[in-house]
């Protein structure tokens, strides 16, 4: 069996999230070829799947929300993307498909969640699953005037599929599929904690802080952590590496490695970084973005189920991240935590059913 699962480029959190159900799949089928097409970097990718193999399609199916940094959106670049996108993907999708029909044996196509993968299913026939906790329809909808027809664009395609993978701190997903709602996709931490915690020389976890904005990243600068000078400080920033209580993530390393050493967390809405803290009871210091619909869905979703306090960004320049201050409970309750796995059995149940 052939997985191709088709992962979006907009974020690491695309990847994070296929990677952890990938690799519940891959304990439950070690001998089943997974390829992945995305254009997503080699080296991520292979921080995500560790020791799994794993095949790479250079393929870019999707773009998303152009960003102007971690916390802003540039609508004008997104619509001259989308398409360029268009008068590019025909090429693509015959070259994926004459690829695919020269290799041995069936083939299922995963999601995540470009809705272009419908037209490669198309050309071939082949069965499609997709797996996410929206669609871009949901999030060029809101966008409105030209976005309006790619949103339904998007939609009608998200529709061709055989099935959903329904992820949790969802947006509206309303495509008339057959679905799993599964709980937090989280892939288990492949470090030992104590091991972490004597190399970067980190004290207690109640002292410790981790601070990331994505692929993207966003630059502070040293003088914001300056003001709190008792915590240690786990930074993907490295503007901020000349403070001596700031430790920078090292090279290979996943944030998913450090959730067992702190205590909060200091990021924008991102579905997979929320779901590996709320796994590990971090709590989250929010920073609030504008211009992305599934941003204030994350928020509110943080508000219901984890430990969380919001900031503006302008406490976040200044360095006003009210970290002596308690933190405010959950309204709801937790998630469950054996998502991936869900998912990697019910993706497995589908596989079988249409080889």
């Amino acid at each position: 069996m052939l997985i191709y699962a088709a992962i979006s480029g907009h974020g690491y959190g695309h990847g994070s999230r296929s990677g952890a159900i990938l690799l519940a799949l891959a304990q439950r089928q070690p001998g089943w070829r997974l390829v992945l097409s995305t254009s997503l970097p080699a080296a991520f990718l292979g921080t995500v799947l560790g020791e799994v193999p794993f095949e790479l399609r250079p393929c870019g199916w999707d773009v998303g929300v152009v960003q102007a940094d971690a916390l802003g959106a540039d609508p004008a670049a997104t619509l001259m993307a989308l398409d360029e996108l268009e008068r590019r993907l025909p090429d693509q999708i015959a070259a994926e498909a004459r690829w695919l029909r020269a290799q041995a044996g069936p083939v299922l196509l995963l999601g995540d969640v470009p809705p272009a993968l419908a037209r490669l299913a198309q050309a071939g026939g082949w069965p499609l699953i997709w797996v996410g906790n929206f669609g871009w329809d949901a999030i060029y909808s809101p966008m409105g005037g030209p976005f309006l027809v790619w949103a339904e664009r998007c939609r009608l395609l998200y529709r061709q599929g055989q099935g959903l993978i329904h992820c949790p701190l969802a947006m509206p997903m309303d495509w008339g599929l057959p679905e799993i709602r599964v709980g937090l996709t989280v892939a288990p931490p492949r470090q030992r904690a104590e091991d972490l915690r004597r190399r970067l020389e980190l004290p207690e976890r109640s002292r410790c802080v981790l601070v990331s904005f994505g692929g993207l990243g966003f630059e502070l600068g040293e003088e914001p952590f300056h003001r709190w000078p008792d915590r240690v400080f786990v930074s993907t920033d490295p503007s901020a590496a000349g403070a001596a209580h700031v430790r920078q993530l090292p090279q290979g390393l996943r944030l998913l490695e450090f959730m067992p050493l702190v205590e909060r967390l200091i990021t924008k809405p991102g579905y997979s970084s929320f779901c590996e803290a709320l796994a590990h009871d971090v709590g989250i210091h929010l920073v609030h973005r504008e211009g992305f619909a599934e941003a204030p869905v994350l928020e509110e979703a943080l508000r219901r189920h984890g430990r969380h306090r919001l900031l503006s960004q302008e406490q976040l320049r200044c360095g006003d991240w009210e970290l002596d201050q308690p933190l405010q409970p959950a309204a709801v309750g937790p998630l469950a935590l054996d998502g991936a796995q869900q998912a990697a059995s019910w993706l497995e149940d589908q596989a079988l059913a249409y080889s």
